[in-house]
């Protein structure tokens, strides 16, 4: 289970790290970590207490990640 949290952790990293240098996102590099790890944080605490998710922690952490990488800078703009 600490693995899988870790792993969570080092996916969301990439994604956000990779969105921003794309030019997908104009949040920031250090930003657009926090939000992906953010994110995937509370996608994979809502799998554990809920069960909801997909089959693979990998795949979550992927999903999770770009989810919040749209919610959030939207919700915030204006």
């Amino acid at each position: 289970m600490f693995m899988t949290l870790m792993g969570t952790v080092v996916i969301a990293g990439i994604i956000g790290y990779a969105s921003e240098r794309t030019g997908w996102t104009h949040n920031g590099i250090l930003q657009s970590m926090i939000i992906c790890i953010g994110g995937a944080f509370l996608f994979y605490f809502i799998r554990i207490m809920f069960g909801i998710g997909f089959a693979s922690p990998g795949m979550n952490a992927i999903v999770s990640s770009i989810g919040a990488l749209v919610i959030v800078p939207f919700h915030w703009r204006k």
